[in-house]
C-alpha cells in the first residue's frame, strides 16, 4: 500500500512539471479528471492483484463516468504518468506504461484481436502521446518517443522517435544532411522548410531536395577553385550574388550578414 500511495504523491507533483496552468496541490487533486483517473487507477489495480476483479472493475467504471478516461484494472502504469485533458483515452488490460509518461486527450492503447494474452502496447520511459494518436496492438514503443496527435501506430518504434501520420510513420532525426540544409537554408535567407524536418509535405521534400542539390554544386565549386589553384590557375574571386531580395535583408539583418559572410 506504500509503494501505491508514494506513486499516487508522485503523480499529483509531476502535473507541476507538465502542465503550467497548474496553480496548487488543491487545485490539481479537486478539478484535475487526469489526477483524479490514476489515483483511482492505482486502487482498481491493486483491488485487481488481490483477487478483487470484480470490485477493481465497478470502481474502474466509476472513474471512467466521473472522468471520461477509461483504464482497465490490469493495465500496468509507472511512476508519474500524466493525462492531460484526458477525455477519450482508452488503456487496454494487457497495456503497459513506463515511467514519466504523458497522453493527451483521445488517446487510445488498444488491441487489435480477442485473443487472451498480451494484446495490447507497451510505452516504455518518458514516451508522449499526443491528442488523439491510437497505438494499437502488443507493440513497443521505445523509450523517449513521441506520437504526433491523430497518428495510428501499429509497429514498434524506436528510440527518441516522432511518429506521425495515418499509419503512423517515423519523422526522420537530425543526420549531417539535415544539417547541411540548415546551412544553405541560412545562407539564402530561408527557414521555412530548409530548417525543419523531412516529414511526409510534398513542399518541405521538394524544398529539402532543392536545398540538397545547392549544398553539392557549392561542394563541387569549392572542389573545382582548389584544383584549379593548385595547378596554377589565377582568377578572381568574386562576391556571389545574394540570394535574397533586398526587403528580406533589411527585415532580419542577420541573415544578410551570414550571406555578405558566406560570399566572401
Amino acid at each position: 500500500m506504500k509503494p501505491m500511495f508514494s506513486n499516487i504523491k508522485e503523480d499529483i507533483a509531476v502535473v507541476f512539471d507538465r502542465d503550467p496552468a497548474a496553480r496548487n496541490t488543491f487545485e490539481i487533486i479537486t478539478t484535475y479528471p487526469g489526477v483524479h483517473a490514476i489515483i483511482m487507477h492505482r486502487l482498481s489495480h491493486g483491488l485487481s492483484n488481490m483477487g478483487l476483479k470484480w470490485l477493481a472493475r465497478v470502481l474502474s467504471n466509476v472513474a471512467r463516468l466521473f472522468t471520461g478516461i477509461e483504464i482497465h484494472p490490469g493495465a500496468t502504469i509507472g511512476r508519474r504518468f500524466f493525462i492531460d485533458h484526458g477525455m477519450g483515452v482508452v488503456i487496454g488490460e494487457t497495456a503497459e506504461i513506463g515511467d514519466d509518461c504523458s497522453l493527451y486527450h483521445g488517446v487510445t492503447l488498444g488491441g487489435t484481436s480477442w485473443s487472451p494474452g498480451k494484446r495490447h502496447p507497451t510505452l516504455k520511459n518518458n514516451v508522449v502521446v499526443g491528442a488523439g494518436a491510437k497505438i494499437l496492438g502488443p507493440i513497443t514503443i521505445a523509450e523517449g518517443a513521441r506520437i504526433g496527435s491523430n497518428a495510428v501506430v501499429v509497429k514498434d518504434v524506436p528510440e527518441n522517435t516522432t511518429v506521425v501520420g495515418v499509419p503512423g510513420r517515423e519523422v526522420l532525426k537530425s543526420d549531417v544532411t539535415q544539417q547541411n540544409r540548415e546551412k544553405i537554408a541560412n545562407k539564402m535567407g530561408f527557414d521555412a522548410y530548409g530548417a525543419t524536418q523531412d516529414m511526409s509535405d510534398p513542399v518541405a521534400k521538394t524544398v529539402n531536395r532543392m536545398l540538397d542539390h545547392i549544398h553539392k554544386m557549392d561542394e563541387r565549386m569549392d572542389k573545382m577553385c582548389t584544383q584549379i589553384q593548385h595547378l596554377g590557375g589565377e582568377f578572381d574571386f568574386e562576391p556571389l550574388p545574394e540570394l535574397k531580395d533586398a526587403e528580406l535583408s533589411e527585415c532580419n539583418p542577420d541573415n544578410a550578414k551570414r550571406t555578405e559572410t558566406s560570399a566572401k
